[in-house]
Formats: structure tokens, sequence, C-alpha cells
């Protein structure tokens, strides 16, 4: 996954500025380190040219079993080789009980017939 980051990618997510393939390695490491049993969907907003802004919804839970449903919008730009240059997310956390989850599937790709963002309501 990390190959389709160009090696001086830059993102910001949340407070956290990692710059370059390596820091977004040890970023991304980290994040799934702590938000276990990642389930997401994203949905296309807008595109023009090298640039892609997505908004996204994701479930997961920390080591204690809480468990929190993530929104927010990213902002992509690709260079000339087709790699993500730039990568800005604005997430937001909130707390749900599991039975609040929507998303069922199992660890993997969400499946086709899964309802998308707007299906849902989200």
């Amino acid at each position: 996954m990390a190959l389709a980051y160009a090696i001086d990618s830059r993102w910001r997510n949340r407070a956290e500025f990692p710059h370059g393939r390596q820091e977004i390695i040890q970023f991304l490491t980290r994040k799934w380190a702590r938000e276990l049993d990642y389930r997401l969907i994203k949905e296309l907003w807008a595109y023009d040219g090298n640039r892609i802004a997505v908004r996204f919804a994701y479930e997961w839970h920390d080591d204690s079993g809480h468990w929190y449903r993530s929104y927010g919008n990213e902002n992509w730009e690709f260079n000339q080789d087709g790699l993500m240059a730039f990568r800005f997310a604005s997430i937001n956390d909130l707390p749900i009980q599991e039975s609040d989850r929507k998303y069922h599937w199992p660890l993997g790709r969400r499946p086709d017939d899964h309802p998308g963002l707007s299906d849902l309501g989200l």
C-alpha cells in the first residue's frame, strides 16, 4: 500500500503531519494498532485533474472495547507519476455503542451489496 504514496508525500491527519513515505508507514502502523476491527466506507465527492475529494465514515474499537464511528473528508493530490503527493484529512470521532454499529461485514473489503454512506444516511 505504501507504494501508492510519493517518496516525499505530505499528509495532514488530525494533528499529525507525516512527511515522506517512511513517516506515513510509521503513522499507519500506529493508527491500525490503535483502531481495531476497522471498517471503512468512502464516497467520491468531487474530482478535477489530479485532485480528488472524498468523504468517509469508518467504525473501529480501541483495545478497551470502546466503539467509535469516525467521520471525515479527505483531499488528495497526485503527482505526474500517479502517486499521492498530498493528503489532507479532517476527521471527527464519535463514540458509539456496539449495538449502534452499521458495518458488520467480515474484515476485509466491503461487500459490493453493502449500502454506502448516502444509503445509510451518513
